[in-house]
């Protein structure tokens, strides 16, 4: 983790880390034009709801991978370093994610 020109966290992930992020990105893109085509077709609500039920779950699933990875880089360093204060900023990310 660093910070950029204006004081603003950043993480330089790798291109794994990257790439497995991205993709799951664009199956969520796909998914959520799926659902537009199905209001544009008059698609039956309950159907369009599981859709959106699978897009939720697929947004859950990019969450705890970004969070995984959080954990395990950005937080363990942080914590091996010294600075305690990123646990207080988990668990405010946390208590963003559980609402």
């Amino acid at each position: 983790m660093s910070e950029n020109c204006c004081g603003e966290k950043t993480k330089e992930r790798s291109p794994e880390e990257y790439k497995s992020l991205v993709n799951r990105l664009n199956r969520i893109e796909g998914q959520i034009r799926g659902i537009r085509g199905m209001l544009d077709k008059n698609a039956y609500c309950p159907d369009i709801l599981a859709q959106v039920a699978a897009a939720n779950a697929a947004l859950n699933a990019f969450s705890k991978e970004l969070l995984s990875n959080h954990i395990r880089s950005c937080v363990v360093n942080d914590v091996r370093a010294g600075n305690d204060e990123v646990i207080d900023e988990l668990l405010v990310t946390l208590q963003k994610l559980m609402k």
